[in-house]
């Protein structure tokens, strides 16, 4: 009878110790099959995040590319701004008004309309298209009207014609 014991404990002892494999064997593969997806998930993080950097680092060469030409605008700019400075330090407007008015008045005239035109062009519009009537020159504006400076119609789009002081 002992022997029947010894054999069932035997028998008991192997069943835990079976059990025992199996359930460290399941386990096991559970882990490894989350660690796999947890794997999957990060690889796609990474991926997700190394384009992410590639498309910073794009545009921060971008950034620079365009930070550079702004500083080259800028200083052809202040060069530009220094040289008007230096003009306008030279003439005497003043002077010249009461020297030569109608002079004055078409090189004034000139130069606004140049500029209306870049703003004309740099905006998208045609600079091509006629100015205003109160901004041609010379004998444009005076053709019509010995008195350049009054009476002056408007009859383009998006212009008004330059207001008289009130002042009292």
């Amino acid at each position: 009878m002992l022997k029947v014991y010894a054999l069932v404990g035997l028998v008991g002892v192997l069943g835990i110790a079976g059990y025992g494999a199996k359930y460290y064997y399941d386990s096991t593969q559970q882990t490894i099959a989350t660690l796999r997806e947890n794997n999957a998930q990060l690889e796609v993080a990474i991926q997700t995040a190394q384009a992410s950097v590639e498309s910073l680092q794009q545009d921060m060469q971008k950034f620079a590319e365009l930070n550079s030409q702004l500083q080259a605008d800028l200083q052809a700019a202040e060069a530009y701004g220094d040289e008007l400075q230096s003009k306008l330090n030279r003439l005497d407007l003043v002077q010249d008004a009461l020297r030569d008015p109608e002079t004055l008045e078409g090189k004034m005239n000139g130069a606004t309309a140049k500029l209306w035109r870049g703003i004309i062009e740099d905006t998208g519009g045609d600079a091509n298209r006629p100015l205003p009537q109160w901004l041609q020159s010379g004998e444009q504006a005076r053709a019509g009207n010995p008195h350049s400076d009054q009476d002056r119609e408007d009859t383009s789009a998006n212009s008004e014609p330059p207001q008289a002081d009130t002042a009292e």
